[in-house]
């Protein structure tokens, strides 16, 4: 499988954080149709862990890790509700192994996109440019989210 690379992530920030309002909207309205079963998925969580905090984030995320994926050239097919069922269990039989030794290497085997995860992983642990951090509960629920999005993406790329 081809992964995204640290440049494409990089260009992808910095393409994401650069767009007005108007340019955000446009990029979050692609994506939310190339992908409506994933982003409905997605905004699933903030109700599921009752966490109204955690859906700008997800937003955020969604899209720049679409914005990745386009970058690197790779093109990525509709993830369906087939797909998302059949990755269930296997992703939460992985949590619950992850969670239980914090082993990075499982996480990044199953997602096979190793740059990705690590890029989550840091974006969840360290401060934003004005001092802030997440709380502990809202950086699990975003790396666990972030980690399906990156996983469900990855095995949808197309020759």
């Amino acid at each position: 499988m081809k992964h995204v690379t640290l440049a494409s992530i990089e260009a992808a920030i910095k393409k994401v954080d650069h767009l007005d309002d108007d340019g955000l909207e446009k990029l979050s309205e692609t994506y939310s149709l190339a992908q409506p079963t994933l982003l409905g998925y997605v905004m699933s969580a903030p109700r599921e862990y009752e966490n109204e905090q955690l859906e700008g984030y997800l937003i955020y995320y969604f899209c720049l890790l679409c914005e990745c994926f386009a970058q690197e050239g790779l093109t990525v097919a509709e993830v369906t509700e087939e797909d998302i069922d059949a990755f269930e269990e296997p992703y939460f039989q992985l949590l619950d192994t992850y969670f239980e030794s914090e082993n990075d290497d499982e996480l990044e085997d199953f997602c096979d996109q190793p740059h990705l995860a690590q890029f989550m992983a840091m974006e969840i642990s360290t401060e934003d440019e004005d001092g802030s951090t997440l709380d502990d509960e809202t950086a699990t629920q975003l790396f666990i989210v972030t980690i399906a999005i990156i996983s469900l993406l990855g095995r949808k790329i197309q020759a």
